[in-house]
């Protein structure tokens, strides 16, 4: 993967970056037309009816809407209790605190304290989050006013203004519009069996127009499936039920859309023993796409004769499609569950109550907003409130996160200033009703929920378009042409990150180079399991068990990116040892893939030629194997050491024995085995780099 890939908002690569990431995809425009409806009932409500803080109401319909119906209930429910608990919180502290203001301060610091804290401790941290938000939001309100009546109005009047909009949103995510994970992940396994049969269309029909299919699509389209699947298996109780049975059939899947990819363009020698088992196996993918549609079992489809059925062993490709359509057939028709569910992640971070690291992210979150509420009450601007709530967005676990979030929320309130200037200056003063109001508004909103709708990469700017657009425009009742607004919220942005930003890394810098070399090893580990397999391809069994556990290591793998696009953003004074860490992460990770893909290539060809090598052959790749395997952990654990001592692996010590072939089929077999040592060997040496990085590392922990 290219180091654009890593660094997306870098200025040499925004180009490329937006094209990305703007790209329509199955399920964008769905999310997108659901907030525009929402929002657009919502603007409508909130004015005829002059139910304040409308930015506050659009936001949380964006934060609600989600790509299927069982999130945004999830999220809406945790929205929901964390609005009610921090507005109850809050009244209870301006009824004991209201007429002292020190102790008002210092509980009301004590209680977003515990709710920052338990936002990182807790599986359902977004509560304890919107806790954090509405006690500093609520702040902002007693410096404007010395009544208490009018106070706690306003604060009943925000969580009128965060709940209703919930309730609109579940309705049309419910009945409107709804998006079913069952749908969209039978959808996503129709798109993928879709693309295979079109490629294996090809040579029948004598037509060469499929794309290629990448390694990238391949890997985004397991972690699609396995994403899907678990959604479906929270909404859908027979999904729970036999919950390892469809692990097993998305497993099948990705295992035939990756030899999809693999599958030769074009076919000038297909004999009609070939065109035959491609039909056959044309017929066996629309053959597990209608039983994945009806929900029917699936079983094997036989149109070739065995001689015909034996030409797959001519393209390794169409071999693995084969197999893998085989072992999904038999384990349906022996009724067996392969292996247990996946288990659960536990409610509270098994290091709650022991690592430091929760507790001074806490502090420094605390101390951020306190530094934040105490400038902006000292130069009198209340405009600028929103440094407050900036300080606790951008707070992240890792330096790399928070400059993300950072830098999203800049360009974000960025574009969507830019857009309430535009309308402010052209369009406002031609205004004369709600028709008028929804026209100006829900273009910006479109705007922001089809980047909203996007990757994590970049859809939390979308929302900052919306918000900032909203804060500008939408909060009063009447046609504003006040640009100072929009010079506040921009300001207030701006102080607040850089608050942040330098609190976060002045005090107990969170990175996560060391998290992500762990993450490196746990990848290693994974795939030296795919290659001890000591069997491969001689018992049928043993290959669904392969897909799932490459499945697994397809979602390992992913992480590793997401993780190591973060650390690329992290801010450091040492930009050489920066730039050293990225660049050997990266080689790891492209190391990491081949070595996978290499491996799989071994396995498939063992696979396909069992019976036809000699054993003195299949012994030494099996020894090969081990060998890499064994090789990989180690690097493995060197690499998890701190600092890291991993030594590059010599490719001497992991070779293919050396044996002369006397069968046809043995040479294929060495071969692969070659290239899988040649990938291990390329892993890179981190010893030097851990020389010159453990005096600056040690520095920064004391």
């Amino acid at each position: 993967m290219a180091a654009a890939d890593y660094l997306p908002v870098t200025l040499r690569d925004a180009g490329a970056f937006l094209r990305r990431e703007l790209a329509p995809f199955p399920g964008r425009v769905n999310v997108m037309l659901r907030c525009m409806l929402t929002s657009a009932i919502v603007i409508v409500v909130s004015m005829a009816l002059e139910v304040p803080e409308l930015a506050l109401s659009l936001l949380v319909v964006f934060y609600v809407t989600q790509s299927n119906v069982v999130v945004t209930r999830l999220v809406g429910v945790m929205f929901i209790v964390g609005s009610t608990l921090g507005i109850g919180l809050s009244i209870l502290l301006l009824k004991f605190t209201f007429d002292y203001p020190l102790l008002r301060i210092v509980v009301a610091s004590l209680l977003f304290f515990g709710s920052v804290y338990l936002m990182r401790v807790l599986k359902i941290g977004v509560v304890f989050f919107i806790v954090a938000i509405v006690v500093i939001y609520v702040q902002s309100f007693v410096d404007q006013t010395d009544q208490a009546d009018l106070l706690i109005r306003a604060v009943l009047w925000v969580w009128i203004a965060v709940n209703y909009p919930i309730a609109l949103t579940l309705v049309v995510n419910t009945l409107l519009l709804p998006a079913e994970p069952q749908l969209q992940l039978k959808a996503e396994i129709h798109r993928q069996l879709a693309a295979l049969d079109t490629h294996l269309r090809q040579p029948i029909d004598g037509t060469t127009s499929a794309a290629p299919i990448t390694l990238a699509a391949v890997q985004q389209g397991a972690l699609t499936l396995q994403k899907l699947l678990r959604f479906t298996a929270m909404r859908d109780a027979h999904y729970r039920e036999h919950q390892t049975l469809q692990l097993a059939c998305i497993a099948t899947v990705s295992r035939l859309y990756r030899g999809a990819s693999e599958l030769p363009l074009s076919w000038p020698d297909a004999s009609a023993a070939r065109l035959a088992m491609l039909r056959e196996l044309r017929a066996n993918v629309r053959a597990l796409d209608e039983s994945v549609m009806s929900g029917e079992p699936y079983r094997y489809v036989s149109t070739a004769t065995p001689e015909e059925r034996n030409a797959a062993d001519a393209t390794p490709a169409a071999g693995e499609l084969q197999r893998a359509l085989h072992s999904y057939a038999d384990l349906v028709a022996s009724g067996v569950e392969p292996g247990k569910p996946p288990a659960s992640e536990p409610m509270v971070a098994p290091d709650a109550w022991t690592n430091p690291a929760y507790m001074r992210f806490s502090l420094k979150t605390l101390l951020a907003v306190f530094v934040c509420y105490v400038f902006y009450n000292a130069v009198d601007w209340q405009g600028v409130h929103t440094i407050m709530l900036t300080c606790l967005i951008v707070a992240l676990p890792s330096l790399g996160a928070s400059t993300q979030r950072a830098l999203l929320r800049l360009a974000g309130a960025a574009v969507g200033s830019a857009l309430a200037l535009f309308m402010v200056v052209f369009i406002v003063p031609h205004l004369d009703g709600i028709v008028g109001l929804l026209l100006m508004a829900l273009p910006a909103v479109a705007l922001g929920a089809w980047i909203s709708a996007g990757s994590e990469r970049i859809g939390y700017a979308g929302i900052q378009v919306m918000f900032t657009f909203s804060l500008a425009l939408l909060d009063q009742f009447s046609p504003t042409t006040n640009l100072t607004e929009i010079r506040d919220r921009m300001v207030g942005i701006l102080l607040g990150v850089g608050v942040a930003t330098f609190v976060q890394m002045s005090f107990w810098r969170e990175g996560e180079g060391d998290v992500l070399r762990q993450k490196l090893a746990t990848m290693l580990r994974a795939i030296a399991a795919q290659l001890r397999t000591p069997q491969a391809g001689v018992d049928q069994r043993d290959e669904l068990p392969y897909a799932q556990r490459q499945l697994q290591a397809w979602a390992v793998l992913a992480d590793c990116e997401a993780t190591l696009s973060r650390v690329a953003l992290e801010p450091d004074w040492q930009e050489v040892e920066q730039a050293q860490l990225t660049l050997r992460v990266q080689t790891v990770l492209a190391q990491g893939r081949e070595i996978m893909l290499a491996g799989d290539a071994l396995f498939n060809t063992l696979a396909a030629q069992a019976g036809s090598s000699s054993p003195r052959t299949v012994d030494a790749v099996r020894s090969t194997q081990e060998q890499a395997s064994a090789e990989l952990n180690r690097y493995a654990e060197d690499l998890a050491r701190n600092p890291p001592d991993a030594r590059a692996p010599q490719r001497i010590g992991i070779a293919a024995q050396a044996v002369e072939p006397t069968q046809p089929a043995d040479g294929p077999l060495i071969a692969a085995a070659d290239e899988l040592s040649r990938q291990v060997a390329g892993l890179p040496d981190w010893r030097v780099e851990a020389r010159v990085a453990a005096p600056s590392s040690q520095a920064i922990r004391t």
